[in-house]
């Protein structure tokens, strides 16, 4: 496809992305200039202005969304990725916009690319979106700290800290320390010692809070904290760890970070003869469709990717539609726990666990109920 480089050529209109290769600079730094911001040299300001000139660039749809109230368009920044958690939480944020009257607008992302979250919503600015959603970004923070982009409409962001600057920015979703600490506790509760971690790579918020909900759990417990390993969310990563893991006889029990890692994780080890659940416990995250279905059955941490976006949505619309109201409040994300047969109290228990006991009772159907002590709800 061929793109016009001015007023004459094709009819595709000129891009932010245009105007930053003509001037010679990134699109972080047109989109300062277009948003007046500071530390723009009057040089650079000059180039850019030049470029955006002789392409004929206008940010004509947020101008024209200026003029006749909001385009009704809620942008998203989300990574290119077939993981399980990403994709299901756009098709949560998805369902949770079908009913709004708002049209969404995506834009992919993809691992190591240097536009990152800063092109993608440099993109979305000048499609004139009146809220932009970003879902769960991996840390992309220069090395100074310095953060990526500051845009003037409100900002939802799903899973991890803001890596812009808002009118108003509101966060969702951010419970995983909580559901890593569900798993966490399940495990000791059986009684083993401690509890070994397959952590997904450190990049993603994501890993690590549920590598900070594992560690602090048995920190508050007094027990032991293992050496971290980690993966790359895959299954053969899950595997490569669990060759390791199977060969130290001291491990019986292990949180990993995903449930695709955790079956690679059951693989090695069965394959190494160590059993699960009656030598090494196994729980995962996320409740993939498959996790009850693998052999053993796997215990997991259910992410409650609907409630999230349905709740991140209307507070973001009701920051769109009320610009000068306080913001919604948000609530705690449900946390639950689905209890199948990759795990069993240890085979050899020499010194009773501390913490509480696990809930013993069946519970018909699907539905999860609150424990007595707030914490999460178990599913059989």
């Amino acid at each position: 496809m061929t793109r016009g480089t001015g007023r004459g050529g094709s009819s595709a209109a000129p891009r932010s992305v245009d105007v930053a290769r003509l001037a010679g600079v990134s699109q972080k730094t047109v989109s300062r200039v277009f948003n007046d911001e500071q530390y723009v040299s009057a040089d650079v300001r000059r180039r850019v202005l030049e470029a955006a000139e002789t392409l004929g660039y206008r940010r004509n749809n947020a101008a024209r969304a200026l003029a006749s109230g909001r385009t009704r368009s809620i942008g998203v920044v989300t990574l290119g990725t077939a993981l399980y958690g990403p994709a299901t939480l756009l098709m949560g944020v998805e369902r949770a916009v079908r009913d709004t009257g708002y049209a969404l607008r995506v834009v992919n992302t993809m691992e190591g690319d240097p536009a990152g979250i800063a092109g993608a919503v440099d993109s979305l600015l000048d499609q004139g979106v009146d809220g932009i959603v970003i879902s769960e970004p991996i840390d992309e923070q220069t090395d100074d700290g310095e953060v990526v982009l500051r845009v003037d409409v409100p900002v939802l962001v799903l899973g991890a800290p803001s890596p812009v600057e808002a009118p108003m920015v509101l966060t969702a979703g951010d419970g995983a320390d909580q559901m890593a600490r569900a798993a966490t506790e399940h495990l000791l509760a059986l009684g083993h010692m401690t509890v070994h971690h397959l952590a997904g790579p450190l990049r993603w918020y994501a890993a690590r809070d549920r590598l900070e909900g594992w560690r602090r759990t048995l920190t508050a417990h007094g027990r032991d904290v293992p050496q971290v390993v980690e993966g790359d969310w895959s299954a053969a990563s899950g595997y490569a760890a669990g060759r390791a893991l199977a060969a130290d006889g001291d491990v019986t029990a292990v949180f990993a970070a995903n449930d695709d890692m955790a079956i690679g994780l059951i693989r090695a080890l069965t394959e190494a003869g160590r059993r699960v659940p009656e030598d090494v416990s196994v729980v995962g995250f996320d409740d993939i469709p498959v996790a009850a279905y693998v052999s053993p059955p796997l215990t997991t941490v259910p992410q409650p990717f609907d409630a999230v976006s349905q709740e991140g949505l209307k507070r973001l619309l009701h920051a769109i539609e009320n610009p000068d109201a306080e913001p919604l409040p948000a609530s705690d994300p449900p946390v639950d726990l689905v209890v199948r047969t990759s795990t069993a109290p240890p085979a050899h228990r020499t010194t009773p666990a501390r913490g509480r006991r696990p809930a013993s009772r069946s519970r018909r159907g699907t539905s999860s109920e609150p424990l007595p002590n707030g914490g999460p709800s178990t599913r059989h």
